[in-house]
């Protein structure tokens, strides 16, 4: 019986067909607001926002190995940019993206420091970068302090077609988004990410430039929360501090990628989407609505602690959204020259490489 090579492999059939369902369900997204009731619309805006916040923080957490508690300093800048860009005459639409560069122009100077930090101390640090953040914004008088502003120059346009624009722009926006990162994952970036992940100083005596490459990531990030803050800001137009710079909205994005699966691309997809239908069905229950948002996150934790789609990677190997290599391991074993073929044309073993 001849020996069988390990098979490293990224694309398989399976992916190839979910790129083109991707694209169809992209496509439908651009058209379905001719079917859709207004209520409805916004409802799916906040789904392309909630997906833009899951796919940022598991780039960051899960992909790089950076956790943080304060990604709600992006979000609320993003829309506090917007609301100031606005204030001073340029168009509303024009500035929700605008403020999300400015986004990157804050971020840049804070990753210089921040990414000194390690593991929890990274975490808190960027907590508490978040919380003075919010207190800065609470002393410009535009905003009046907890009280807040609004974005009225959007008022100007009719409620309807400012609706689907919106809609719009949030759709392109996520799909953007994601394709930059999915791009960015696949190639020796991502590589990279994933070595600086795993283990700092590996990667770095393999030539990674460990700190470069991490502050890329943490501006993308920033970059891509800084849109979702405009966007949010964008559909309620109101701005209250307090509201942007919670902590609850990090809470949130943990949660969906705790829900979907930490470190797989479509596991971000899929927590959004559960998140969001939770919210849709039991948002107005109030406390009892946070408290089994919780609940459900422990619960995860503890037994299903890949998620739902790194689950079921891990038990089936499906693999829609690759970003990485897979060896596959042929089974051991006929020893009949009739079998061997298909002997070793069985997998054992699926493992993603960097």
């Amino acid at each position: 019986m001849s020996a069988a090579s390990p098979v490293i492999e990224r694309g398989t059939a399976a992916s190839r067909i979910a790129g083109v369902g991707v694209l169809a369900i992209i496509v439908l997204l651009a058209v379905a607001p001719q079917f859709l009731s207004a209520g409805a619309v916004d409802r799916m805006t906040a789904l392309f926002i909630y997906v833009i916040l899951a796919a940022m923080w598991n780039a960051l957490a899960g992909f790089g190995g950076l956790v943080s508690v304060g990604q709600q300093v992006f979000f609320g800048l993003g829309a506090y940019f917007a609301i100031r860009l606005a204030n001073a005459g340029l168009n509303p639409f024009v500035s929700l993206f605008v403020s999300a560069v400015v986004v990157v122009a804050v971020s840049w100077p804070i990753s210089l420091f921040m990414l000194r930090l390690k593991n929890g101390e990274f975490a808190i640090g960027m907590w508490v970068i978040a919380a003075l953040t919010h207190l800065l914004v609470n002393l410009d008088r535009l905003i009046q302090g907890e009280t807040g502003t609004s974005l009225i120059s959007l008022n100007v346009y009719d409620a309807s077609a400012r609706r689907l624009t919106i809609y719009w722009l949030a759709l392109a926006s996520m799909t953007a988004l994601l394709a930059t990162l999915f791009g960015l994952l696949r190639g020796s970036t991502g590589a990279a990410i994933r070595a600086i992940r795993d283990n700092e100083d590996a990667a770095a005596s393999v030539g990674v430039r460990v700190t470069g490459t991490k502050r890329l990531l943490f501006v993308l990030a920033a970059f891509g929360i800084g849109v979702a803050g405009a966007l949010w800001l964008a559909t309620s137009i109101t701005f209250q501090p307090k509201t942007y710079f919670s902590v609850q909205w990090t809470a949130y994005m943990i949660f969906m990628v705790l829900v979907g699966g930490i470190g797989t691309f479509e596991g971000a997809i899929l927590g959004a989407l559960i998140f969001f239908l939770i919210e849709t069905w039991f948002g107005g229950t109030g406390v009892w609505y946070l408290i089994g948002l919780g609940a459900t996150a422990l619960v995860f934790s503890l037994f299903l602690p890949r998620g739902l789609w790194g689950t079921v990677e891990e038990r089936f190997g499906w693999r829609l959204l690759s970003v990485g290599y897979r060896v596959r391991l042929p089974a051991v074993g006929a020893a009949d020259p009739a079998t061997d073929t298909i002997a070793s044309a069985r997998t054992t073993t699926h493992r993603e490489k960097a």
